[in-house]
């Protein structure tokens, strides 16, 4: 008969469950009774903190409070609940599945167990209903799901969240009564009520602005070289001085185009570019324009040469004609 118990999970936990649950009630009111003296021990530091104006010190310390207040009403409750179902281990025995009246004490303490460093015999409570009632049984209580029965108050007191102002504030004039001090509230509700900026929103929108905020006006430079059309007019003006030299031939003209008159200005501008903080696509365009603006005074210069030397065969020409006709 006991074989088959096992099989079926109903037998084989009543001994070490008893166990577990007395080791965890004896366990739990020791704690309790060194959580009552430091709750004590922390309440009075915050009404010194209080007295001598260290309000920040003393809104954060009351978090504390909070947290061990949370945490000493649910280790309450389970006491309670670990009473119950030590009165009820022959029913649970007897029984394949969980008792109605028991289901919501049993997965309270499932629930609570990982979430209780100082209770480990919870954990083994835990483990011995895994092997009883399942594993579906014990995941729907641990991650709460739709069909459990945790205890409310046991998930409220045990959430890891922060305290919210209302609830610092109320403890914080608990404490300021308690221990008899006239404390001004206002700059701690001020503090507690501002609403602190989303740091992270701020530097989003910073990486938004910026490029808008670095972009600076593209420098005008007095030779109008930004382009291949600048160099296209700068030969065009050489070749036209080239033609009129060979039709009107007379004394040789030189072309005087100077490269300082031109990359000069570029590289000033370039160098107030580059130090009012402009950026890179900036430079990289003026040297570009200044790349260019070289291009097309090398041509220039070839196409003057040019014009000079058709100058003077010209010249040569004109002057043989005029040598011919006074000999005829």
């Amino acid at each position: 008969m006991s074989l088959l118990n096992q099989l079926f999970n109903r037998g084989g936990i009543g001994a070490k469950c008893k166990t577990g649950l007395t080791l965890a009630i004896s366990r739990i009111k020791l704690i309790q009774n060194k959580r009552d003296v430091q709750l004590k021990h922390m309440r009075k530091e915050i009404a010194q903190f209080l007295q001598t104006g260290q309000e920040p010190i003393a809104r954060i310390r009351v978090e504390h409070v909070i947290r061990e207040q949370n945490m000493w009403a649910a280790y309450e409750i389970m006491e309670l609940f670990c009473e119950l179902i030590l009165a009820r281990v022959p029913i649970i025995e007897s029984q394949r599945e969980c008792p109605s009246e028991l289901r919501e004490a049993i997965a309270s303490i499932i629930f609570a167990a990982p979430r209780c460093s100082d209770l480990p015999d919870l954990l083994q409570i835990k483990n011995l209903f895994g092997t009883k009632y399942g594993k579906e049984f014990v995941l729907a209580a641990s991650e709460l799901r739709p069909d459990t029965s945790v205890n409310r108050t046991i998930i409220e007191k045990l959430s890891v969240s922060a305290p919210s102002p209302e609830a610092k504030l109320k403890l914080l004039k608990e404490i300021a009564l308690e221990y008899s001090l006239e404390w001004d509230s206002s700059n701690t509700e001020a503090e507690l009520s501002k609403k602190h900026e989303d740091l992270l929103d701020g530097s989003r929108q910073m990486c938004i602005s910026g490029p808008a905020l670095l972009k600076a006006p593209t420098p005008q430079a007095p030779f109008k070289a930004s382009s291949l059309d600048g160099e296209q007019s700068v030969m065009t003006a050489d070749s036209k001085q080239a033609i009129n030299s060979i039709e009107s031939p007379g004394p040789t003209s030189r072309v005087s185009f100077s490269e300082t008159d031109v990359i000069e200005p570029l590289e000033k501008n370039l160098d107030a570019g580059a130090t009012s903080d402009t950026n890179r696509d900036t430079r990289s365009q003026s040297s570009e324009i200044l790349e260019r603006a070289r291009a097309a005074i090398t041509s220039a210069e070839r196409a003057s040469a040019a014009a000079r030397a058709a100058a003077e065969l010209a010249n040569i020409k004109y002057g043989c004609l005029k040598l011919n006709d006074g000999k005829s």
